[in-house]
């Protein structure tokens, strides 16, 4: 079982890493839903990490609010990959939809390009849980075309247990067919992980409180 961390500095890396944490998704502002962390921060981080073994998985998202992005927005994700990828980070994860709450396959294809062209693996984060539902199955589709490798979702409203979108989940962990991964995440913690892990029969979680409570 990967239980992949949350956090949103270097000083709780070595705490999570020592609990347990098989791979760090480091962002800063988790307040904000999560930003992209400073050169420095990266670079500590995955120097520290990487001493254990353990991968590192950098937010790539200029700011909070929506994931509607605009070309200047977009060139700074794309400065954001290529310093991730210059400090050898494992991971970016980012999203891109459109205002009728679409995946934003151009922008996505441009991350996703330049991510890969980096030898970085790519996760598309809790955007997902913003598309229309109707439309989830065929956003998957287009993110296993374009070469992601995992999808962290809710499974739904964040403000709900995770508990309550076991349905939803199963479904889109079917969908999926395992030619992407599914990353279950979002109000699971020290007591709920093996419950959610036996029920939806994935082998990663994530969370802020995965290895610590």
């Amino acid at each position: 079982m990967i239980k992949e961390a949350c956090v949103e500095n270097f000083l709780s890396v070595p705490k999570n890493i020592a609990a347990g944490a098989g791979r760090i998704e480091l962002n800063n502002n988790l307040q904000a839903g999560g930003t992209t962390p400073s050169f420095g921060v990266i670079k500590k981080t995955v120097d520290y990490a990487h001493g254990f073994q353990v991968p590192v998985v950098v937010m790539i998202r200029p700011r909070g609010g929506n994931f509607v992005y605009d070309s200047t927005e977009l060139d700074m994700m794309k400065n954001d990959i290529q310093i991730a990828g210059l400090l050898k980070a494992d991971a970016v994860t980012f999203g891109c939809l459109t205002k009728q709450h679409l995946l934003n396959k151009v922008q996505m294809e441009e991350l996703v390009s330049l991510a890969t062209a980096l030898g970085l693996d790519v996760v598309m984060h809790m955007a997902f849980d913003h598309i229309t539902e109707s439309d989830q199955k065929n956003a998957i589709t287009s993110l296993i075309s374009m070469g992601v490798k995992r999808i962290l979702t809710h499974g739904g409203n964040l403000k709900e247990p995770v508990e309550a979108n076991f349905d939803r989940l199963k479904k889109i962990i079917a969908w999926a067919n395992n030619q992407i991964e599914i990353l279950p995440g979002g109000g699971i913690n020290t007591s709920n992980a093996s419950l959610v892990a036996g029920e939806l029969r994935v082998n990663q979680l994530h969370g802020t409180k995965i290895v610590l409570p």
